[in-house]
Order: structure tokens, then C-alpha cells, then sequence
């Protein structure tokens, strides 16, 4: 999970979502790049729990969930819009 992860959502510009923490970790923090769409430019920590991959905001709020397709993630926004994560 640990690296860079383009965040991409329909109808909106792509953001780049640095991804930290040591490399077997299942949390950590994100670093996202400017221009992230709805309120991704606030994802501050990633966890994984029971096969999802949560990410959260600035003040512990769920921004998304997401599911592994194997090679990439794909998921939801707290606010409905369809997100996908890939490399």
C-alpha cells in the first residue's frame, strides 16, 4: 500500500496521494498532492480493515472506502462519487 496512488473520480482532475508508513504496514498517513477532488485534498490517514482500505480526513471523518481488484482499488466517497485508486 505504502507509495504514490493516483486518485481518480468522474468529471474531475486526478491527484497524486502519497501513501506512508513501513512497507507491511495496514495504516498510515497520506500526503495528497493540491488539486485533489471533493474533499481529498484533507486525506491525511489510510487504514486497511477487513479487506477495505479506509481513508480519512484531517480530523479522523471517512472521506472513502475502497475494495482491491488486484491491481488497482476501487470504492466510494463518504459523499457518493465513484473513486478509483491506481499506481
Amino acid at each position: 500500500m505504502v507509495g504514490r496512488w493516483i486518485l481518480s473520480a468522474p468529471n474531475a482532475p486526478s491527484c497524486g496521494l502519497e501513501f506512508r508508513g513501513s512497507p507491511e504496514a495496514r495504516n498510515g498517513t497520506i500526503a495528497p498532492d493540491g488539486g485533489c477532488p471533493g474533499g481529498f485534498y484533507l486525506s491525511r490517514r489510510w487504514t486497511m480493515e477487513g479487506g477495505a482500505l479506509i481513508i480519512t480526513g484531517n480530523e479522523n471523518q471517512p472521506l472513502a472506502q475502497f475494495k482491491s481488484t488486484g491491481t488497482h482499488f476501487e470504492g466510494q466517497s463518504t459523499a457518493g462519487t465513484p473513486v478509483t485508486l491506481a499506481r
